[in-house]
């Protein structure tokens, strides 16, 4: 299979040297970027170069490859999509957020509708296909759980990280559409899966209260060091900290407009609701759950890679697991599990975890927790979901 990437920055290149492999026929042929931040870790783990292009439809044109992945920034997305649906490309695998507004959601659905798009496009929600996640559904689905009742969740990332934000590209919201969208889409489709149905009704606050002009230190932290530190797995790889196109060089005196805390409510469609709670200046970090149902409670951190598991009549520990997977390297286990996914998918049909359409829905979920937190409202949205079906694209399908 001939494979080209469009936007070879760190992550999609080690993404795609595991998709190589899960999938040694994958070929990776060329590569559409003029600043690519990855190419040096990407060849080096081929044992050969790429043909370079600075425009993707070029790309397509001499290629005619069998799959594209997208690892540009967020806001070329679309049009990235574009070009490859209409090309007919037979398999896309895009990076997260798909997209960054509704406008581009309904284009999106409108391509893949009119050109059978939907079931070609694969998607990097990658924490679908963690241990931990996968823990949580099989207790679910033997009935541990029973029905969900309400879920606590969060999402916090050091200062190290949230420093990175600040200078990076994602720190404009026209870039990246955001930090709840682009760091926290993870997290909101994991518990829509969990849920099994989409938001009703959304609240959120928050603001920019630590990379603020007034917090800054004396002297700047160690960022890089405290970054390499605590995630060595990052050290083989172009430093990922490391802001590149796009980037400034101020922290707490940046010109970014996202968030560094917000706290969102979700009630969804069954009457289920959940607190979601991020923040990127977090000394010691978690990303943890209580899913609470009415026959038990289960508590995961990602991070601290527990899980315990609570029957809710007895209060008796039915499991506890402090060893779920991999802390922190490849997403706590989960890229490996994706690779390996995506490469059964494409050879045997095998349905993944996670789709274009469950992306989307996160998404959506995301920018309507932002457009709450702006218009200091509840939004409902009933008709925003009527307009996405309208399209007439099933998951199952």
């Amino acid at each position: 299979m001939k494979v080209g990437i469009v936007g070879l920055g760190s992550r999609i290149s080690h993404v795609a040297s595991l998709f190589k492999q899960a999938k040694p026929d994958f070929d990776f042929v060329a590569f559409a970027d003029p600043t690519p931040a990855g190419r040096a870790y990407l060849e080096g783990q081929l044992g050969h170069q790429l043909t370079a292009y600075d425009d993707l439809d070029e790309m397509l044109r001499v290629e005619k490859l069998d799959m594209l992945m997208i690892g540009s920034p967020n806001h070329m997305h679309i049009g990235h999509l574009r070009s490859a649906i209409l090309a007919d490309v037979p398999h896309i695998f895009a990076e997260k957020p798909v997209v960054i507004s509704e406008e581009e959601t309904f284009e999106l659905l409108e391509l893949m509708r009119d050109h059978g798009g939907h079931r070609r496009i694969m998607i990097g929600l990658v924490l679908r296909y963690s241990p931990l996640y996968v823990m949580l559904k099989e207790a679910q689905a033997k009935g541990q759980l029973g029905k969900v009742v309400s879920i606590e969740a969060s999402e916090h990332i050091a200062g190290y990280h949230g420093a990175f934000f600040m200078q990076d590209w994602r720190r404009y919201t026209k870039y990246s559409g955001g930090f709840m969208l682009e760091k926290c889409c993870h997290d909101i489709d994991l518990y829509q899966g969990v849920t099994g149905c989409r938001p009703l009704r959304v609240a959120s606050f928050g603001g920019r209260k630590s990379f603020t002009p007034e917090n800054a230190p004396a002297e700047l932290p160690d960022y890089v060091g405290i970054a390499t530190r605590i995630q060595p797995d990052i050290a083989e790889r172009i430093y990922p900290f490391t802001p590149r196109w796009g980037g400034g060089n101020a922290i707490f005196e940046s010109d970014a407009d996202i968030i560094d805390y917000q706290t969102a409510i979700v009630e969804y469609a069954d009457g289920s609701t959940m607190a979601f709670h991020t923040n990127m200046n977090v000394p010691d970090e978690f990303r943890r759950f209580a899913v609470i149902g009415t026959r038990g409670m289960a508590e995961g951190d990602f991070i601290r890679n527990t899980f315990k598991l609570t029957d809710a009549f007895t209060a008796r520990t039915l499991s506890e697991n402090a060893h779920v997977g991999p802390s922190r390297a490849n997403h706590y286990g989960a890229d490996d599990m994706m690779a390996a996914d995506i490469a059964a998918w494409i050879d045997h049909g095998v349905p993944l975890k996670v789709t274009v359409l469950d992306a989307l829905e996160a998404g959506l979920t995301a920018l309507a927790m932002d457009r709450a937190r702006v218009t200091r409202s509840v939004v409902d949205m009933t008709e925003l979901w009527a307009t996405f079906d309208s399209y007439g694209l099933h998951k199952e399908d």
